[in-house]
């Protein structure tokens, strides 16, 4: 993987400097969908609070049954939106009749994830991106609606100007059949300056 991104130079710099990243397949796609959901437009603290109360309201067990249980006016007490509690109930709805098989989308291809995650209210093409690349582990995906990865680009491959989507598609061609990993480099540029 290294040896492809390493022929972009600006790529090869970012391996140098951070080392090497890697991806693992998750062993709970359901908690992963409702942290994501649950982290939606929030910083990454008050993100990380909300789901501590709502690990602590489900004892630990995050399940789809769990949350189709518990009432809506302790999810929005433990700080969800009406919006997120009714999106999460939804998704454990769609996994407790069966309309939505996570497991089956280890599977399917991305663009099928995609299409399945997104039939469900809440969930948007940037949170099923995110699903193939940290919960399933998927090497070769790069989400165009990330912000972080936009800016990572913007400074890195054009001096902080900015590039139209036809020009990060070849900026990220160059990176395939790895575009996750790139990511993974561009998120750290990005958090670690």
């Amino acid at each position: 993987m290294e040896h492809i991104l390493s022929r972009d130079p600006i790529m090869k710099r970012l391996i140098d400097r951070y080392g090497k990243q890697t991806l693992a397949e998750s062993d709970d796609l359901f908690a992963d969908l409702t942290r994501s959901i649950t982290g939606q437009q929030l910083s990454g603290k008050a993100a990380g609070t909300i789901w501590k109360r709502v690990t602590a309201l489900l004892d630990g067990k995050i399940t789809p049954s769990g949350f189709l249980t518990i009432s809506d006016e302790q999810l929005r007490g433990a700080g969800l939106s009406s919006g997120k509690t009714r999106y999460i109930k939804g998704l454990a709805a769609a996994i407790d009749n069966r309309t939505l098989d996570l497991e089956l989308l280890r599977t399917l291809d991305d663009e099928k994830v995609i299409e399945q995650l997104t039939k469900i209210k809440g969930i948007g093409r940037w949170t099923a991106e995110m699903f193939l690349i940290f919960s399933l582990a998927r090497p070769d995906v790069f989400s165009f609606g990330d912000g972080g990865l936009g800016s990572a680009i913007k400074r890195l491959y054009n001096n902080g100007e900015e590039l139209d989507r036809n020009m990060i598609t070849e900026i990220s061609g160059k990176w395939r059949p790895w575009r996750s990993y790139a990511s993974l480099y561009l998120w750290e540029s990005i958090d670690n300056g």
